[in-house]
């Protein structure tokens, strides 16, 4: 028995507004997800920018410091984690409404052991780094710099869950290379009177640091997912200042137990370019390290430690020409080559990065291409 006409056309007008309500539900939830996707790229171009100009400028001024007559691996050392100050007032900024009615805070002893045994592991690291600046040409420096790439994917790989694939085995064989090369050219690098005993201890520590500070950068993703668990820009501050202050305690403890505090007038007033310059210089270069530093902990928090690690080699192929500008670093074909092999190694980490969010896009698609199939099925049936 046929329903009335006007029964029909009631039940038409309503299943027209049913699909008006049920389209305009997607589109709203669409554009949500568009705007949000948006955003995250934002945050994660800010953070790339950051890290590359402030890791690019530190290194730079970190080397100046040198050239120019400091001597005092204690102070070099206390400049790459003193600058977390200036990061306080953009702390107060964003912890305003940053909670997080989804997650209970971790205790407060767990965050005090986190900040703690990061900070002494930075200042470790950060030792390290000022030998091999102090040992090293800029050039030879960022080239083994890259290195951090092996070492965290090697630790990616046992501590968060990161798979080895092609070209991550690719690239890690090219840096691997790179770095031989680099140990092989040795002799024939212009030093400025280092001696090869010291070159070595350069060479070796900035190895040690790349390795420390992948170690590093691996805890604080494990950190972030398994106690943190919060997601917020505060959050990636409150690491980064904390855990500078702990570094910061322990430069200055060192500074003093080492006696080197006892010649830093006479190193001021020595600087070859003045006091003031020699002021000036430790100053930005505590600057720059904390915009590198929080670009880098900002894309551990959104991306990964491994994706962090590759922002922060695409400054390679420009500080060793930088160094050759103003520091008259020697290139010569095998340091080139070398250098051609870490960008190579680069290059294969982006693209398996590419192929990733490729993936990972398709099997959005396909599951918003499920809901929406899924929808229109439920309609037929009423």
């Amino acid at each position: 028995m046929e329903a009335p006409p006007a029964l029909q056309l009631q039940t038409r007008v309503n299943d027209r507004e049913l699909d008006s309500h049920i389209d305009t539900s997607m589109n709203q939830q669409w554009r949500f997800l568009k705007l949000k996707h948006y955003k995250w790229w934002l945050r994660v171009i800010l953070y790339v920018v950051c890290l590359l100009v402030g890791q690019s400028a530190a290194t730079l001024l970190g080397r100046l410091y040198y050239d120019k007559g400091g001597n005092s691996k204690w102070m070099a050392t206390f400049v790459q984690s003193a600058g977390f100050p200036i990061l306080l007032p953009i702390l107060c900024c964003f912890s305003n409404g940053s909670r997080s009615a989804n997650t209970t805070d971790p205790k407060i002893s767990t965050l005090v052991c986190l900040y703690v045994a990061f900070g002494l592991l930075l200042t470790g690291d950060n030792m390290m780094y000022s030998y091999g600046l102090l040992y090293l040409p800029v050039s030879t420096y960022s080239l083994l710099c890259a290195t951090q790439l092996a070492f965290n994917a090697f630790f990616s790989f046992f501590l968060n869950s990161q798979k080895f694939t092609p070209f991550i085995f690719n690239s890690l064989v090219l840096l691997t290379i790179s770095a031989t090369l680099l140990a092989v050219n040795a002799d024939s690098e212009n030093t400025s009177g280092v001696s090869k005993g010291n070159y070595v201890i350069g060479f070796l520590c900035t190895l040690g640091a790349s390795a420390t500070y992948s170690l590093y950068l691996s805890l604080l993703q494990l950190s972030f997912e398994k106690v943190i668990k919060k997601e917020t820009f505060s959050v990636v501050l409150d690491m980064q200042i904390y855990s500078s202050f702990v570094a910061t305690c322990g430069c200055v403890v060192g500074l003093f137990a080492s006696g080197e505090w006892k010649g830093l007038s006479k190193e001021m007033n020595g600087y070859g370019e003045g006091r003031v310059s020699y002021l000036m210089t430790l100053i930005w270069t505590a600057v720059t390290w904390q915009i590198s530093s929080v670009g880098l902990l900002g894309l551990v928090f959104e991306v990964s430690s491994l994706f962090s690690n590759v922002i922060s080699t695409l400054s390679l192929p420009v500080i060793p020409i930088l160094a050759v500008i103003f520091f008259h670093d020697k290139m010569n074909g095998l340091k080139a080559i070398a250098m051609l092999l870490a960008i190579w190694g680069f290059l294969s980490y982006i693209y398996q990065h590419y192929l990733d969010d490729y993936k990972s896009k398709t099997m959005e698609n396909k599951s918003k291409a499920n809901e929406v199939s899924g929808s229109g099925s439920v309609i037929e049936m009423c």
